[in-house]
């Protein structure tokens, strides 16, 4: 039998299209939050037919990266891909398995950012402390959302310090699947208290380099969410 020749694989149009979007949304070029341009002036710039663009933005929003909105238009969902998928199988998966894969990333990134956080991230870091102070002090049950949005972008900021991008954009998945859960959660004030608490020795800890006191402190601010939350259950 004569030998075979195996055809030519040429990527399609569409998928050409997809790539091309793709980097308008990973470049920062089309932030999170922006509404893309139609389809008719995509048609228009790009050169090609309207059910190429179709595809490709289809496509893309069943990767996650656009979000399309009847009547409103397609918006830019997230600008990774990593992102889309982890936040998708930290909303199926049980709370208690996304509070402690948590813990193992918070614990570990706490440690490293003991060793290697610069003055502005210590700098960063007491300044979110007393934004989230501040905002406790003055906030009613209806302000619990507000309390948690700051508490997320502080431990984010934690583990960015840890100098570790991949490890960085892991957590903030898991940190805003945790956000969701506690938003609107009002704790006891001696929970609260100790909650503060814990951040300022954290802070402390990666101040001082003090790795296992760092990790330790991790810990417990992990748990002690997961108790508080628990009671209100």
């Amino acid at each position: 039998m004569n030998d075979l020749d195996a055809p030519r694989r040429v990527a399609s149009l569409s998928a050409q299209l997809v790539d091309t979007l793709r980097e308008q949304i990973t470049s920062g070029a089309w932030p999170v939050g922006m509404r893309i341009p139609p389809e008719h002036e995509l048609v228009k710039r790009l050169g090609v037919g309207r059910t190429t663009v179709r595809e490709a933005l289809g496509a893309l929003v069943h990767l996650g990266l656009l979000e399309a909105r009847k009547g409103d238009g397609t918006y830019v969902r997230t600008s990774s891909e990593m992102h889309s998928v982890l936040m998708r199988r930290a909303n199926t998966s049980r709370w208690s398995d996304v509070l402690e894969l948590r813990a193992v990333l918070e614990e570990y990134a706490s440690g490293l950012a003991a060793s290697r956080r610069t003055e502005d991230d210590l700098n960063r870091l007491r300044q979110l402390l007393d934004e989230a102070e501040a905002t406790a002090d003055s906030a009613d049950s209806a302000d619990m959302a507000a309390i948690a949005e700051i508490d997320t972008r502080f431990h984010q900021a934690v583990v960015s310090a840890s100098g570790n991008t991949l490890l960085t954009e892991v957590y903030d998945v898991l940190s805003i699947a945790v956000t969701e859960q506690v938003g609107g959660t009002l704790w006891p004030s001696a929970t609260a208290a100790e909650h503060s608490l814990l951040h300022r020795r954290l802070v402390e800890a990666i101040a001082a380099q003090d790795e296992v006191g760092a990790r330790h402190c991790a810990t417990q601010i992990v748990k002690l969410t997961e108790t508080g939350t628990e009671r209100q259950k």
